[in-house]
């Protein structure tokens, strides 16, 4: 199973999310890969900084070996594997189709970070397993949702304080179920800035996404 976050906004905290339901997986399951196509993941996990080649660089190739990609996973905590994103800033949008079929291969679930919905990581949203976009509770993230040309299966909802739209709008607006209500927190921005997130994954965090793992 191949589960892609994505954001039509910056900032939306989509790698948080990709990572902590990464993780989540991998205890689950006894493993799980989570593969990074927006630079951020190794950072936010609290992992060394990657150097080499990534999944953009596999994405490059037009012939690349589907295999391949797991050789550029790095380990990570309880069975969690990442392929960092790599060097490469361009590749062809169609191979978005090649990499959700090569992970697709994979017996163990797998989670993408595509970050910010583009014309290169089109592809890899549309012909996913699950497209979970996120999204804050804020107008324009959601103006922008609505005018995204590509509808998720699910939401993941990031509530800030003080926000009027809630689960309701949000399902109401995009017409699509909001599979995780995640809060916005203190405890798991100090997590990320300080490389814990990995070891020690913030429990409120853990409980608002264990129903979209």
């Amino acid at each position: 199973m191949v589960t892609v976050c994505w954001s039509p906004k910056g900032g939306s905290g989509t790698t948080v999310v990709a990572a902590a339901l990464a993780l989540l997986l991998a205890q689950r399951h006894g493993g799980a890969l989570l593969v990074d196509l927006a630079g951020d993941v190794p950072a936010a996990l609290g992992m060394p900084e990657p150097h080499g080649q990534g999944a953009l660089d596999w994405l490059a190739v037009p012939d690349a070996d589907p295999a391949a990609l797991g050789r550029l996973a790095r380990d990570g905590h309880d069975g969690l594997q990442v392929v960092p994103a790599g060097s490469r800033t361009a590749w062809p949008a169609a191979r978005g189709a090649d990499l959700v079929e090569a992970l697709a291969a994979r017996s163990q679930p797998v989670v993408v970070d595509a970050g910010l919905l583009t014309a290169q990581t089109h592809e890899v949203v549309a012909r996913a397993t699950a497209s979970l976009l996120v999204v804050r509770s804020c107008y324009l993230a959601l103006r922008r949702a609505v005018a995204a040309p590509l509808r998720p299966s699910g939401v993941i909802l990031v509530r800030e304080p003080g926000r009027s739209l809630g689960r309701a709008d949000v399902e109401d607006v995009l017409g699509v179920p909001v599979v995780a209500c995640v809060e916005q927190s203190v405890d798991v921005a100090r997590a990320v800035d300080a490389g814990l997130l990995m070891a020690r994954l913030p429990g409120a965090l853990q409980r608002s996404l264990r129903a979209a793992a």
